[in-house]
């Protein structure tokens, strides 16, 4: 068996979170750290508390009206798991300054803004994600952006 290194650890572990998620589009987990450890996790869904796109009538709204992946993200119902990271970093007084974020997919305009305000450094993610504001954004405050799409989920 071959040991995993840490990026390779972190997108794994995030491949499996993302099978929490409730989007009826895409399926997105993370895992946030700081020094090899891990901080906080989220996937994709509605606040808590409310029901899942799927469980509504008429379903996912940006499905019906026919919008493009990475356009329009503010009709989506869901927080995304960026997001949900973040949010979980706050509700458990968790500081996220000098973190890393894996991801299955790379961040939205809306949650680049918001890894960049808590902190974020680095960034690896499997897929991309069409945002090339978010792109420029990260790229900007001079957070590390890493894509490695080969990350395959061990045999246990």
């Amino acid at each position: 068996m071959n040991r995993p290194n840490w990026d390779e650890y972190f997108l794994t572990l995030a491949k499996v979170i993302r099978t929490r998620s409730t989007c009826m589009r895409r399926q997105v987990g993370a895992v946030l750290t700081k020094d090899n450890r891990i901080l906080t996790t989220g996937y994709n869904g509605p606040p808590r508390g409310l029901a899942h796109c799927k469980d509504r009538e008429g379903g996912c709204l940006r499905d019906k009206m026919n919008v493009k992946s990475g356009q329009r993200d503010e009709l989506c119902r869901a927080i995304h798991a960026e997001a949900n990271t973040i949010i979980q970093a706050a509700l458990h007084g968790v500081a996220t300054d000098g973190s890393t974020l894996y991801c299955t997919t790379s961040p939205c305009n809306i949650c680049a803004k918001l890894l960049i305000g808590a902190g974020v450094r680095r960034i690896v993610t499997i897929e991309s994600y069409p945002a090339d504001l978010a792109l420029e954004m990260l790229q900007e405050a001079k957070v590390d952006m890493i894509q490695i799409p080969s990350v395959q989920m061990p045999e246990l």
